[in-house]
């Protein structure tokens, strides 16, 4: 007749290695994160750029609108003012 005892090691190294999974998994999707948004925020400073480059020298309403969206201001002659500043 055999008898088996189950050891607590292995119970231990299976659950600490879930536990490192978990936590590896989590500093990734928070790495991710960080890096879109701030991947959003470049891409938000080019396109106000692009924009004002363009608004200088073909002057449209749609021009405007983008502008108005991308930096929350809603006067032209504050859109102006704006891209003076950016372009300089």
């Amino acid at each position: 007749m055999k008898f088996e005892f189950k050891t607590d090691n292995e119970i231990n190294s299976s659950s600490l290695l879930n536990l490192l999974r978990i936590l590896s998994n989590v500093a990734l999707i928070i790495i991710l994160s960080d890096v879109t948004l701030k991947l959003g925020f470049i891409s938000r400073h080019y396109q106000i750029n692009y924009f004002c480059n363009i608004l200088s020298v073909e002057k449209s309403s749609s021009n405007f609108k983008k502008l108005s969206k991308l930096s929350d201001l809603k006067s032209k002659q504050r859109i102006w003012e704006f891209c003076r500043a950016i372009v300089k």
